[in-house]
């Protein structure tokens, strides 16, 4: 069975009546310390600081979130986040260590040397009017600083499994939505109606999807269904947090099933829509973004660093290429061509998708050196070797040639190229073809014969 034909498999089981509506008066289902996993070991020490703190001082304090969720599917979590009936000022109050940040969402930030505690303050339904809030007329929530309690504050989270509370008093978990339950069922479900949920924050459509891919999911159907229906408001979300929400989809080491599930989906058409209409006309295209998800994927896997400008590199690249074509075309010369294309793709891109200008710039240095790598001279060749960014460029060209495109031969022997010795690499130089220098004397005319 394929990845997502399994994560996104259309089965009656992965329904829960019960909690797909839920009924915000109902009782939770508490799980005492000895029917769960987690543990106060699992716990960063600075988390258990806060939690200690805030409930010493009179607060009640949870947490909350990935990190419960984690521990109980036996991962280490990588944040620990609380959630509390005080408010932001009286958590700036109680720790010097703080700040708060955030104007739609007001919350602290706890830090402990490198490790930053997320504090935030329990959050209740609103319509839009109440102070601290505001929400925009398809429904949008652009302020949401209306405080409540633990039994408000559930359903304004977005997932049931992100919606479990550890209690540090009697080490139990507080489950309002059946979070523990879809846990066990490997099932990622949204609370409450996509229709309004989504309506609030359309990025948890991509979120559902990091989900997925992450702790290898199956989505529930209701959750699921509605992503056609309302993945055009992708549309309204600010391109610096689309940019924030691509890098943690394809840099969480699950780039790959990612993509995948963003492009059966229909979303990736969202975020990169200039990319996705390559797909079908040049499918070299769609396998190249393949394979840089893979070999981002595989970096991450083996601790090694990642550029962000390399994934978006790839993912352009077929629309560079078909704006590219269009100039050439037009008799645009090539060097004007590639700028042109370049400049064009970029900007349409980024009024979509943020991409800061220190990832475009380097991704535009790879995209150049394309040519240049397939058409090497012994003057070029020397001088790219040398280059800061060959490395990057030659990688690229490697994954051209995994994708499909005829490039094996020149990617082979860029390859051979670096193994060989001093030796070698002159001999190999000594035969690349030299441009013919420009003759610049004047022709002489034929003599004219004399008149007899």
């Amino acid at each position: 069975m394929s990845f997502l034909t399994n994560l996104f498999k259309r089965s009656g089981s992965t329904r829960n009546p019960a909690t797909t509506d839920p009924i915000r008066s109902q009782a939770p289902r508490i799980y005492s310390r000895g029917e769960h996993s987690v543990s106060r070991r699992y716990i960063s020490e600075g988390a258990l600081k806060v939690l200690y703190r805030l409930n010493n001082a009179g607060f009640k304090a949870y947490l909350v979130g990935g990190a419960v969720r984690d521990i109980l599917l036996e991962r280490l979590p990588k944040d620990f986040d609380i959630a509390t009936n005080a408010h932001p000022e009286e958590i700036r109050d109680l720790f010097r260590n703080s700040r708060l940040i955030g104007r739609r969402f007001r919350l602290a930030h706890v830090r402990f040397g490198r490790e930053i505690i997320e504090v935030a303050t329990f959050r209740a339904g609103h319509d839009g009017d109440e102070d601290g809030a505001s929400i925009n007329d398809g429904g949008r929530i652009l302020r949401d600083n209306v405080y409540g309690e633990l039994h408000d504050d559930v359903w304004r989270r977005d997932f049931t499994v992100n919606a479990l509370y550890y209690d540090i008093n009697d080490f139990s978990i507080v489950d309002y939505v059946g979070g523990v339950e879809d846990i066990t069922h490997r099932r990622l479900r949204l609370i409450g109606d996509p229709a309004l949920r989504y309506r609030e924050d359309p990025v948890r459509m991509l979120r559902a999807i990091r989900f997925a891919s992450k702790l290898d999911f199956d989505v529930d159907d209701a959750t699921l269904e509605a992503f056609d229906r309302y993945g055009d408001l992708l549309k309204e979300i600010a391109p610096a947090r689309l940019f924030d929400e691509s890098l943690k989809m394809f840099h969480s080491g699950h780039g790959l099933k990612t993509f995948e599930s963003l492009h059966e989906t229909g979303l990736f058409a969202h975020l990169f829509p200039q990319a996705a209409q390559t797909f079908e006309p040049d499918p070299h295209s769609y396998n190249l973004v393949i394979e840089s998800m893979r070999n981002t994927d595989q970096r991450l896997a083996d601790d090694k660093s990642v550029n962000p400008a390399f994934i978006f590199a790839a993912i352009l690249w077929g629309a560079l290429q078909a704006r590219f074509s269009s100039l050439i075309a037009d008799d645009v010369n090539e060097i004007e061509a590639f700028s042109m294309a370049a400049d064009d793709v970029i900007s349409e891109q980024v009024r979509r998708v943020a991409i800061p200008r220190r990832f475009t710039t380097v991704a535009r240095e790879i995209w150049l050196f394309q040519s240049r790598l397939c058409r090497p001279t012994r003057k070029r060749a020397d001088k790219l070797l040398d280059h800061p960014r060959f490395r990057a460029a030659y990688d690229f060209l490697l994954l051209r040639a995994r994708a499909g495109e005829p490039l094996s031969d020149i990617a082979q022997w860029w390859t051979d190229l670096q193994d060989t010795d001093d030796d070698g690499r002159e001999t190999m130089l000594a035969t690349l073809h030299q441009p013919a220098k420009k003759n610049h004397r004047r022709s002489r005319s034929p003599r004219r014969k004399s008149a007899d």
